[in-house]
């Protein structure tokens, strides 16, 4: 990547970006300069969306690809679900399986199920099971000992 820097007396500051495939990289420098920390890019009928953190309700890796759902749409991300849980916050994103991580914020019930796992109603009415390998966890957190 080629990156110019020029210094200006006056005028108003600007930035321009050229890129041939938008990236998660791209959205990344994107969302920075957009001070969009607490936003994240996805991909939705071949257009790029924009979305709050606090929309999803949660995250499902199929096949190699991680999608995002909020209560109106579905959104394919670019990365991992760990390269997602490393650059957001542990407190409000929850990894409750293999393949899911949930927004706790937006649980709306919980329910203990048979061989030690808990099943989790979220705002949008999906049911998404926490597994027992990520249940006592899930139970320190909810308690405040994580």
């Amino acid at each position: 990547m080629k990156i110019d820097i020029q210094k200006i007396t006056d005028g108003e500051e600007s930035v321009t970006i050229r890129y041939r495939e938008l990236t998660s990289r791209m959205n990344r420098i994107i969302g920075i300069l957009n001070d969009d920390e607490n936003r994240i890019w996805g991909k939705a009928d071949k257009e790029s969306i924009c979305v709050s953190l606090d929309e999803i309700l949660y995250l499902e890796s199929v096949d190699d690809k991680v999608f995002a759902y909020t209560g109106d749409r579905i959104l394919k991300l670019e990365g991992t679900l760990s390269s997602f849980m490393m650059d957001n916050e542990e407190d409000v994103f929850f990894r409750c399986s293999k393949s899911m991580v949930i927004n706790v914020n937006k649980v709306l019930s919980l329910k203990s199920l048979s061989s030690n796992r808990i099943d989790a109603v979220m705002e949008g009415g999906e049911h998404i099971i926490i597994s027992r390998r990520y249940a006592s966890e899930f139970r320190r957190l909810l308690r405040g000992e994580r």
